[in-house]
């Protein structure tokens, strides 16, 4: 940790947190996404760049989706497209405008071999005539499109893999069968924020780095290096519409945040966008738990574990919080499909040992 403060600090020219003495020339020395990473590059001696490339597409496709977002309205692009994705769901005009440019800006990085989105029923296999990468990206290209019609902020989750003999991938179902990785053996993480700013949060493996797209620069400047969620909240993030259908432990746990037994205790608010991007990044900044529970409508769950948990789970567990599927940590579930399905539990460290703790207990008695 201490390294990773010296290495944020010697980039922003103060310390770790990023306080330094007023100049006058605020933002002309800002430390763009670009810069970031290819000063973390230069700390790995058998890096080639294509990691930072690969990035680059992304964070491209990320500002390009935003601008889609922005002049949705006046250019029409609300309402369905008149199509629904292999999840059985209705697509959004913006849900296919995002997909596709994801996979044009990260195919024409060269350095990616295999792709899988949300809206795709297989894997992609990237174009070989000049995508030599050894890295493999799961994505969802637009998180909470539900919302879009309405203004609410939405985003975009994306999960790098590394890949060990991209020759050998021909077919689709080969290029499954090498991106189904558990969470930890993640490259790198992030999410993109449509919201009243737009942000971009992401991590390699080395802390969790809050970025700020400029429109004046038409890029992502680090305004929250080093992210650390809370060891406990004060808030909870679930469609409590759903409660009905709840498990035992969910119901249990959640009766616990609104009612609790200590009288010099407060309750739990309640906050749930139903963007899991927004109410993620609401959590890692104010700290709560959210949760997507497994019910009698969705027994395996409703979040997708390799392009939605899995990714979110490795931005919380290395800003210092906790994930679980109610049975294991997300991070360490063995993918058995790319679309497959899990419960989700996450967020601050010691709410969600209080679930686990709920869980064991109501578990040991049945």
């Amino acid at each position: 940790m201490d390294a990773l403060k010296s290495n944020i600090a010697s980039i922003v020219g103060g310390d770790a947190s990023g306080d330094r003495a007023p100049t006058g020339l605020e933002g002309l020395d800002s430390v763009t996404l670009t810069r970031f990473v290819l000063h973390g590059q230069k700390s790995h001696a058998e890096a080639k760049g294509d990691l930072t490339m690969l990035l680059a597409a992304v964070q491209l496709a990320c500002k390009v989706t935003e601008t889609c977002v922005r002049r949705a309205g006046i250019a029409n692009l609300y309402g369905l497209a008149g199509s629904g994705n292999v999840q059985g769901e209705d697509q959004k005009k913006l849900d296919i405008i995002a997909n596709d440019t994801f996979k044009v800006n990260i195919q024409s990085s060269g350095k990616c071999c295999v792709m899988v989105s949300e809206e795709e029923d297989l894997a992609i296999l990237c174009d070989r005539t000049y995508n030599t990468g050894k890295y493999a990206i799961a994505f969802d290209p637009l998180d909470g499109s539900s919302n879009i019609d309405a203004n609410v902020s939405i985003g975009s989750i994306f999960a790098i893999y590394k890949i060990d003999d991209p020759a050998a991938i021909t077919t689709p179902q080969e290029a499954a069968k090498e991106i189904l990785q558990p969470g930890r053996e993640m490259v790198c993480a992030g999410y993109a924020m449509y919201g009243s700013a737009t942000n971009l949060v992401i991590s390699m493996g080395e802390g969790v780095h809050g970025f700020t797209l400029d429109p004046s620069l038409g890029e992502f400047v680090l305004t929250d290096p080093n992210m650390r969620i809370p060891s406990r909240g004060k808030i909870y993030s679930v469609n409590e519409g759903n409660a009905r259908m709840w498990d035992p432990a969910t119901t249990e746990y959640i009766k616990g945040l609104k009612y609790p037994e200590d009288p010099d205790k407060k309750a739990y608010a309640l906050r749930y966008i139903g963007s899991m991007v927004a109410d993620i990044h609401r959590t890692l900044l104010y700290g709560g738990v959210f949760i997507y529970p497994a019910d009698a409508k969705s027994p395996d769950g409703k979040l997708r574990l390799l392009y939605e948990a899995a990714p979110m789970a490795f931005l919380i567990h290395h800003a210092g919080g906790k994930s679980t599927t109610g049975k294991e940590d997300i991070l360490d579930v063995m993918p058995t499909g790319i679309h497959q399905r899990v419960p989700v539990y996450m967020g601050s460290p010691e709410d969600v040992a209080d679930f686990e703790a709920v869980h064991a207990k109501i578990n040991n008695t049945v």
